[in-house]
């Protein structure tokens, strides 16, 4: 059963102005990262400058910005989940104006044999979590609109990567050998927990998200290894590359 919830007619009762005040416009393009390590990485080999911060109960997280080739590129560090990574980039575009996101993570691997030590570039995401269902009309997948510009520059690059559809999650706990299978068959290749309600909310609000991910752990029909996840997690290449994104196709 898909979940009805998108409301196109409706207005929103709550708004991000009645938290952040009028919105900002500071930078355009901004790095998502979900890696505590990048991240530290990012501060301590840039110059950078705090320029707004997102605010909860639970404390502030910050959004920096720092100069790549004379552009001010923003980052932050994301929260996991569909649900407050989604938020996340909605707030981050509210008090720094960035409407072009480049993000990227880890996943699952559904096959490792294709998947081993290559980049993957969503092309769809498998609408398995809650967000996304409020910010686009209800479907199994959403698709991820950017992959051909992300894939041209992973092709000049020359660096090893597959397309492919992938199953976003928000209970990664309930992934069970049914549901393995019934996306392996579908051909998912990969599981996360963010990319279809951050896909849905960047069209909802007409940004720009070009995503890439690398599996570091791996589901099969009844096991599951970790031992590549750190690795996947945490590996500065990721970085690097996204910085070449925002070269190459001139964010």
């Amino acid at each position: 059963m898909i979940t009805d919830s998108f409301d196109i007619q409706g207005k929103p009762i709550v708004h991000l102005s009645d938290f952040y005040g009028e919105q900002q416009f500071k930078v355009e393009v901004c790095l998502i990262t979900y890696s505590k390590e990048i991240y530290d990485a990012i501060l301590r080999e840039n110059k950078c400058e705090k320029i707004g911060e997102i605010n909860a109960s639970n404390g502030a997280f910050p959004i920096y910005q720092f100069i790549y080739k004379g552009k001010e590129v923003a980052f932050y560090l994301s929260a996991i989940g569909s649900t407050l990574a989604s938020q996340y980039c909605m707030i981050c575009n509210w008090v720094t104006g960035a409407t072009k996101f480049v993000m990227f993570g880890s996943a699952g691997s559904l096959d490792n044999e294709r998947t081993f030590n290559k980049f993957i570039i969503p092309t769809h995401s498998y609408r398995d979590e809650g967000m996304s269902y409020h910010y686009a009309p209800p479907s199994d997948y959403i698709k991820v609109k950017n992959a051909n510009k992300v894939t041209e520059v992973f092709n000049k690059l020359a660096l090893p990567f597959i397309e492919g559809k992938v199953w976003t999650t928000d209970a990664v706990l309930r992934e069970t050998n049914i549901q393995y299978n019934k996306r392996k068959k579908e051909g998912c290749i990969a599981v996360d927990m963010e990319l279809a309600g951050v896909q849905a909310v960047c069209d909802f609000h007409g940004f720009e998200l070009f995503s890439f991910i690398v599996t570091g752990d791996v589901l099969s029909e009844g096991t599951y290894n970790v031992d590549g996840l750190k690795e996947a997690n945490h590996n500065i290449d990721k970085f690097n590359i996204a910085l070449n994104i925002i070269e190459e196709l001139n964010l």
